[in-house]
């Protein structure tokens, strides 16, 4: 099973937000907003907008909205 995991991250590594479903499009979706709910402050200090798969809920971070 593929799991789509969107993460706001900040310059120093933190996870601020997280969300995390089966739904490429849905996946897709929400990384585009979390992309756009930068603000050009925060992107030139590090923050990222971050879109990875992984195979397991259990490689999904504790912190996040799980959606199914």
């Amino acid at each position: 099973m593929t799991i789509w995991v969107n993460e706001q991250i900040d310059p120093s590594g933190m996870i601020h937000a997280c969300i995390a479903c089966c739904d490429e499009t849905q996946a897709q979706a929400c990384h585009e907003s979390y992309q756009q709910n930068l603000t050009e402050t925060q992107k030139e200090s590090g923050w990222e907008a971050r879109l990875r798969t992984v195979e397991s809920w259990d490689e999904v971070p504790v912190n996040a909205l799980k959606l199914d």
